[in-house]
């Protein structure tokens, strides 16, 4: 063996740095193939083509995703109830004016045209300004009503499924941003191991010297250092002491840091201001809402005209009078979504949904917070290792072929 071993040393040098490349390698493809290609890739048949993970499992990450949020991280109810009327009516107070202007300026029109042309220009802007009074209110009322019902008129959980769905990639950002470190740590794993297991591997060839054992052992070294190195990502879940060195997983081990990554890219990508107001104005739940915001109108139309209803009543007929007050809210709603833009800042800010969600996170038992991750490897892991093992016996099989021949 020694005297092999001083004909033959830069063999033996190249079999451990071979290993950790071979190690190196199958971690290198198990995490390009958890995120590429976004589409399948191959022939529709099994075993033929291949999806990245994440975007296989996409629906079910989803789900988990949304399911994690909604239930765990923002609670509707007490986000919405930091938004403050007085402050919402003053954010949107000179396109609120302008919208009532117009609105008041068209159903008087559509109405009573005569009437309002014979108006001079002072008492038609004093009419207006006497409908813009009310504004304040109304959007007092609307927010009021809204913040007591908002389960009623959101689906927080669909404003998540729904962005996801939007953008498949930024799931797979989400997924790949947060675990950058983890990803990083397992190719590493694959240095460290291959090398260790390549020192067994040059001893035993250096015994046996039979050819089946370099691509054995590439296929030990590319499932076992796979294997180990997800595990290692996610446990233990609580410190362990070995001798002086505590040991714990790495996702675990960086829970302040995912939690504010997490949240900062939820809150950019996922629960933003426009995508609520989106879901309330325009989803599954915003029939309600419009029935809200016309009951609103109709009573605050009541309240301004005042003593001056059973006049207006008579003057105009009383179901003309009705159809104005609808025809009112119908406009109203058609001014709604530009107007209440102009408050996205404001609504940012105070409903905090990225602190909010940084925070909760850190409350998380540490099952549920390696929920955020450990979807995107539990059902196919056995693939990626499985591809590890072949490329580890391939290499090994082509070390063979160059020693031998």
């Amino acid at each position: 063996m020694v005297d092999d071993f001083v004909a033959h040393w830069q063999v033996y040098l190249t079999m451990p740095v071979i290993a950790a490349v071979i190690g190196y390698l199958t971690k290198r493809a198990a995490i390009e193939m958890m995120f590429r290609p976004l589409r399948f890739v191959g022939l529709k048949a099994p075993w033929l083509g291949w999806q990245g993970v994440v975007p296989r499992n996409s629906e079910r990450m989803i789900r988990v995703s949304a399911d994690l949020l909604t239930k765990r991280l923002v609670d509707t109810k007490e986000i919405f109830a930091r938004l403050d009327a007085d402050r919402l009516a003053k954010e949107i107070e000179g396109p609120l004016l302008i919208a009532v202007d117009e609105v008041t300026r068209e159903v008087m029109e559509q109405y009573q045209p005569g009437l309002w042309e014979m108006l001079p220009p002072l008492a038609q802007e004093m009419l207006v300004k006497q409908v813009q009074a009310g504004s304040p209110v109304l959007v007092k009322r609307i927010m009021a009503e809204i913040q007591e019902s908002i389960d009623e008129v959101l689906d927080i959980r669909q404003v998540a499924v729904d962005a996801l769905h939007r953008d498949k990639a930024l799931l797979i950002s989400l997924v790949r941003d947060i675990s950058k470190p983890e990803m990083a740590f397992i190719a590493r794993c694959g240095v460290y191991f291959g090398l260790t297991l390549g020192l067994v591997q040059t001893v035993v060839w250096a015994v046996t010297k039979n050819p089946l054992v370099l691509p054995l052992f590439g296929a030990a070294i590319g499932w076992f250092t796979d294997w180990l190195a997800i595990k290692l990502v996610f446990f233990p879940r609580r410190p362990k002491r070995i001798g002086g060195l505590a040991i714990q997983g790495v996702f675990q081990r960086r829970r302040d840091e995912v939690a504010k990554q997490y949240a900062e890219i939820v809150a950019r990508e996922v629960m933003t201001v426009p995508n609520i107001l989106d879901a309330i104005l325009r989803g599954p739940r915003s029939d309600r809402l419009l029935a809200m915001i016309h009951h609103a109108v109709l009573r605050t139309i009541d309240e301004q005209a005042g003593a001056a209803e059973p006049v207006i009543a008579v003057t105009v007929g009383s179901e003309r009078y009705q159809q104005m007050k609808h025809t009112a809210a119908d406009r109203a709603m058609r001014y709604l979504p530009d107007t209440i833009t102009h408050a996205t800042d404001y609504a940012t800010d105070v409903l905090d949904i990225r602190d909010t969600i940084a925070t909760r996170m850190r409350r998380l038992t540490r099952i549920e917070y390696e929920g955020l991750l450990r979807p995107a490897f539990r059902q196919d892991e056995w693939k990626l290792i499985a591809v590890g093992a072949v490329i580890g016996a391939v290499i090994g099989e082509l070390q063979v072929l160059l020693l031998l021949h």
